[in-house]
């Protein structure tokens, strides 16, 4: 079998057979996105006009339209498709302005305007098409393909023709999952608008599946995927439709007309899903009957979704039908949506400070830095509403950083007050993990604020067997930064990660310190998780101390550094900053 050919390849052919730069671009993506070429011609022909008056090259609409349907962008009523459609153009204009030297339009990337007789004549007589044309068209694809491998699709830095065929291979199978989803999406509509019967969606995932990934590799993870996959193609008849949403996540839509047919496929599929290769599998259902058949198809998704979300909340149940107040929920979600960059140009998202204290000598040596959401409509917002919903949909990143830059200003006001400052932890959320914008981000306040680095502490969740949060973990520790260890005890390998990460501090989950005080067992394994920090030269934390009975026990076992509401709650910097200042005069 020969070599696949490149997108540049493909591009460049249809440019020698006269089609201008948005036709080439566009079809060379065509296969890709589950299109044929005859009807990817015709597209950009409409759209790639503007270049023929002197407007924006061919090349950056032909781009546009390839990520609108690589990304998925369709639906205006989907504030997170839209927030990724806008930052995802911007890039890439971005990006094509610097590589064509500032310029977007086409007559002046090309230094003729082609809308008049004279200027066509130019470009045809000096073979502007293959000289600059070629530059400008190459440049969108380079630039098109590092967009869609940041997409979650493994970048290689071998540059040998093997490579390079599988990085084609790659995108080919990304553009294949998005083509899915959209023929799945159309099936979707077509069944529910030529049906009388009822239809319902079926959203489900296994249960703890990044465990088994842990356990058993990624490898054979992804063999169970493809058993579902396998057995999905069996299980569903030419009236019922499937698709893999995202890694272990499943969504079918299936008619019905008995009320007990959606219990018998749930149960059918449990069954037959339930084993792979010796290794059990459980798995949580979410299903939504369709009620209204003019509702949005996401809006349909969503709920199946809200509802297998519930499900994997339920130790009792695995499978949850979607329920009125669930609506709630969703109201909520585009509520936080809508109003989340608001809340950070208005200063609506507060910090909040809880003290850590030594018990030996009751003071307070540091400070924990948390979100709160004052609304000036809806009051206070805690952070187990929006926490999860910016998270999911990535703003995480823009609250952490305006936390940081609060925490930075808070230890310089210590300094400039003369108040001894003490060092304030704040959260790294994971999804700054995988790539190291968010470095710069914290150098830049730290040398901007003028404070040491030794006053911001960075908090990272415990992760088992991630390798890209491992290594930026080991990054931030050679930059000087010191590294907490949040969650200690509340997921699988706890001790296994103290040896991958060179965390300086850990701090010990609030359940597991309570699980532990039930017993005198308990206490003994307490006691020797002191003895081993103290062994392996790591500081130590005890988050959610709220008795005397706790203290006592830390106190008697070594544990000096506690946190939690016997000694104090949360509270706004400014109630912590005179407490702190009460603090140090005391000393």
């Amino acid at each position: 079998m020969g070599l696949r050919m490149t997108h540049k390849e493909r591009a460049n052919k249809l440019l020698k057979l006269n089609y201008h730069c948005s036709q080439a671009l566009f079809g060379a993506y065509a296969d890709d996105l589950g299109m044929d070429l005859k009807t990817t011609l015709k597209l950009s022909t409409c759209f790639g006009t503007g270049m023929r008056q002197g407007g924006t090259c061919g090349c950056v609409t032909g781009a546009m339209m390839v990520l609108g349907l690589a990304f998925d962008f369709y639906d205006p009523q989907d504030q997170e498709k839209e927030i990724l459609s806008n930052k995802k153009t911007d890039e890439f204009m971005e990006l094509f302005t610097q590589r064509m030297g500032g310029y977007i339009r086409c007559k002046d990337i090309l230094g003729v305007d082609i809308s008049k007789p004279e200027g066509m004549a130019k470009f045809r007589q000096d073979g502007l098409k293959q000289r600059i044309c070629i530059n400008a068209l190459y440049a969108s694809i380079e630039i098109l393909d590092q967009m869609l491998q940041e997409q979650g699709i493994e970048q290689h830095n071998n540059d040998s023709d093997v490579v390079a065929l599988l990085r084609e291979e790659e995108m080919q199978s990304a553009f294949q999952r998005i083509y899915k989803k959209n023929r799945f999406r159309k099936r979707a509509r077509q069944l529910i608008h030529e049906t009388d019967k009822d239809i319902s969606f079926i959203q489900f995932d296994i249960r703890r599946f990044k465990v088994i990934n842990d356990i058993y590799g990624e490898k054979f993870g992804d063999e169970i995927l493809d058993f579902i996959v396998g057995k999905l193609t069996d299980i569903c008849n030419e009236r019922q439709y499937f698709v893999n949403l995202r890694s272990d996540v499943f969504m079918v839509v299936t008619e019905q007309t008995k009320e007990d047919e959606i219990a018998d496929l749930v149960e059918r599929l449990a069954v037959e899903l339930g084993e792979f290769k010796h290794v059990k599998l459980q798995y949580t259902f979410g299903i939504y009957t369709v009620e209204d058949k003019d509702m949005e198809l996401r809006q349909m998704e969503d709920r199946a979704g809200m509802a297998r979300k519930s499900a994997k909340e339920n130790v009792m149940n695995n499978i949850v039908f979607y329920k009125e107040q669930f609506k709630e929920l969703l109201y909520t979600r585009r509520f936080i949506e809508e109003n989340m960059q608001a809340a950070i140009t208005e200063h609506q998202f507060q910090m909040y400070l809880q003290p850590k204290y030594s018990i030996s000598n009751n003071n307070i040596v540091g400070a924990e830095a948390l979100v709160r959401w004052k609304h000036p409509e809806r009051g206070m917002i805690y952070p187990n509403e929006f926490i999860p919903v910016i998270e999911e949909n990535g703003f995480i990143r823009n609250v952490d950083y305006y936390i940081w830059e609060e925490a930075c200003r808070f230890v310089k006001r210590c300094f400039v007050d003369g108040i001894e400052a003490c060092p304030i932890s704040v959260n790294v959320s994971r999804n700054h993990l995988h790539g190291d914008e968010f470095i710069d981000v914290l150098e830049d306040l730290i040398r901007q604020s003028g404070i040491d680095k030794q006053y911001l502490e960075l908090e990272i969740t415990e992760t088992v067997n991630d390798q890209q949060i491992s290594e930026m973990s080991n990054r931030l520790k050679e930059e000087g930064f010191t590294l907490l260890m949040d969650d200690f005890g509340s997921g699988y390998s706890s001790l296994s990660i103290l040896l991958e990460t060179p965390f300086d501090v850990i701090k010990i989950d609030k359940k597991f310190m309570d699980n532990m005080m039930v017993s005198e067992k308990g206490k003994l394994i307490l006691a020797q998780v002191v003895l081993m920090a103290e062994k392996l030269g790591l500081g130590l934390l005890a988050e959610g101390v709220e008795t005397k009975e706790q203290v006592d026990v830390l106190r008697s076992i070594g544990c000096d550094i506690v946190q939690g509401y016997y000694y104090a709650k949360p509270m706004p910097a400014e109630e912590f900053y005179e407490l702190l200042k009460k603090d140090r005069m005391q000393v």
